[in-house]
């Protein structure tokens, strides 16, 4: 890793190797920034407060280097990531006004791309992890995580049911509890339906009612009309002497055709007399026949007055923005389907109860298998880190799990209680600690030292290695309130972990540092920052230096050299559980 303004770091270079890596130096000297930029470098939160003073960003580099067929290089492929020679390489900016930016493979990514690679590339453990493994859900998860598919298999069938059953339930209980909404919604749509079923509106027919109420209104009018025109004219029997259209037209065509051999001009104007008189004649025989048709009926007035004023109540309630009949029709249709959907909620609650209490049976059985698999993993697990901790200077510590069940009177009956439910099942787990014969088992927060949560925890993730390992693990600090033989034994068990995967350390114990494959320390400039040869391999003298300073705090102490070898001697010895 390269990193670049963060912390006290003004540019350094961290150089990690397969095997075991201590990373040591005075208090303050910048160890911690080692986690963070890792942190940073695996998704994790950007704080601006990390940006040197003075400093625009800080800046991580990193170059992974991946296995043939890894998962993370596909993942980080498909993302757009090229590799270099199988090697990932990573970065992540913190600007100082708190913007994040991330690059993977030379390509810009979200940052959540780096968390998502991070899960399957590092196992991260500090004071705070501890203090996460502390929690119940948290422990839970660890017991799954262990037991693998034995839980997974089954928890998976089981969150698919239960995913089922909480939209069953949803549904059924807004349907009983709005019944009442329901009820009145229904009775609203029959009187609507009944409406408009007794009017038996036809699409366009109140615009057919609306011209015959213009007609039959205006009857006598009309009929006037039609008689004085049809006089004007074919003539008027009550006044023979009356000139007409008609006879006017005849006396122009008789003056026209005597004379029309003379002129083609003027012929062919006679001939559009002739067409005139058709035309007239026809005119005057369809007005005869509209003045005979035509009748003031006032009854049928009335009639078609009263069915526009039913189809107008009709599209003043359930016509749209067009007010037409046609819109009536179709809010009819939808409403007849809606009805019939309320109609039907009955028997739907009822096939919907039936539904639950079968989901809440199958639930059950495949709590009881989650619940069945958990116990069985539990002695496992429970055994292999009560042997870790016999390897780590407690021998006569225990774990066990207490697994356990709430009573819930609406939860899922399993072997005759009913216990409360949730998406991981229907177990409390609890990991409970025994530090010695004769003391209670309790909660490890209250049954265990700062240092024996310590070796606990360590414990765990060496069993979590053989159960569900990760490339590179890093420890930050979890020696802490350690001394002594414990120390040592601590530093054995890295690197036991570290023969199968990465092991990098921040510690301040020299017991533990000296089992180290490769020793990194940190150390500040008299300006107080942290250069780019502030972050150095130490050599094997260099190393008896650093350990002789780390025990007795005077780097060329004789007493203090001595006992550096001494641990290095006997850390390189042949590593035996």
């Amino acid at each position: 890793m390269r990193i670049r303004d963060l912390g006290v770091i003004d540019d350094a270079v961290v150089e990690l190797a397969p095997g075991f890596t201590a990373v040591t130096g005075e208090t303050g000297a910048g160890k911690t920034m080692v986690v963070t930029s890792l942190g940073l470098l695996l998704g994790g939160r950007a704080d601006p407060g990390l940006v040197r003073n003075g400093s625009e960003r800080a800046v991580v580099e990193g170059r992974l280097q991946l296995p043939p067929g890894s998962p993370v290089a596909a993942r980080a492929v498909e993302a757009g990531a090229e590799l270099d020679d199988g090697a990932l390489l990573i970065s992540r900016t913190v600007s100082a006004e708190g913007r994040s930016r991330a690059h993977v493979g030379g390509r810009s990514v979200p940052v959540g791309l780096l968390a998502e690679l991070g899960e399957d590339l590092v196992a991260v453990h500090g004071q705070t992890d501890q203090q996460r493994l502390l929690r119940p859900a948290r422990q839970r998860g660890a017991l799954d995580r262990y037991a693998g598919e034995s839980v997974a298999e089954p928890l998976t069938r089981y969150r698919e049911v239960y995913r089922r059953l909480r939209e069953v339930s949803s549904t059924l209980e807004e349907l009983t509890t709005r019944a009442r909404e329901r009820a009145q919604e229904a009775d609203l749509l029959r009187f609507g339906l009944d409406e408009v079923a007794a009017a038996e509106p036809v699409a366009g027919e109140d615009e057919g009612l609306s011209a015959e109420a213009e007609r039959l209104g205006h009857a006598d009018a009309l009929s006037s009309a039609a008689t004085l025109a049809h006089a004007a004219l074919a003539g008027d029997p009550a006044d023979p002497e009356a000139l007409d259209a008609g006879t006017l037209l005849a006396q122009s065509r008789r003056a026209l055709d005597a004379v029309r051999h003379h002129d083609e001009r003027l012929a062919a104007l006679a001939d559009r007399l002739n067409e005139v008189g058709y035309l007239l004649a026809d005119v005057a025989g369809d007005l005869a026949g509209y003045a005979d048709d035509l009748d003031a009926d006032p009854v049928r007035l009335a009639a078609v007055e009263d069915r526009r004023a039913v189809l107008s109540q009709l599209l003043r309630k359930y016509g749209g923005p067009e007010n037409s009949l046609a819109e009536v029709i179709a809010w009819a249709e939808a409403g007849s389907a809606r009805l019939s959907e309320l109609d039907g909620d009955d028997e739907r609650i009822d096939e919907l109860g039936a539904r639950e209490t079968a989901l809440r049976g199958e639930l059950a059985e495949l709590a009881a298998e989650v619940s069945a698999a958990r116990q069985a993993a539990a002695g496992r697990f429970a055994a292999a880190v009560s042997a870790e901790l016999a390897e780590l200077a407690m021998p006569h510590a225990r774990v066990t799990f207490a697994i356990s069940q709430v009573d819930d009177l609406s939860g899922i009956e399993i072997e005759g209680r009913t216990v409360a439910y949730g998406p991981h099942g229907v177990d409390e787990v609890e990991v409970l600690l025994a530090p010695h014969p004769g003391a209670q088992p309790r909660p490890i927060a209250k049954g265990a030292s700062g240092g024996e949560l310590s070796r606990v925890m360590l414990a765990v993730e060496v069993v979590f290695a053989g159960a569900d390992p990760v490339p590179t693990y890093l420890f930050d600090e979890v020696d802490a309130g350690v001394g002594g033989k414990a120390a040592v034994e601590i530093g054995r068990r890295l690197a036991k972990l570290a023969e199968s995967a990465q092991v990098v350390v921040v510690t301040h114990l020299p017991q533990v540092a000296a089992f180290a494959d490769r020793h990194l320390v940190v150390e500040k400039t008299n300006d107080g920052t942290v250069t780019r040869s502030g972050v150095k391999v130490l050599t094997d003298e260099e190393r008896v230096r650093e350990l002789s300073r780390m025990l007795a705090g005077l780097e060329d102490s004789e007493l203090g050299r001595a006992h550096a070898e001494e641990l290095l001697a006997a850390a390189r010895a042949p590593r035996h559980r």
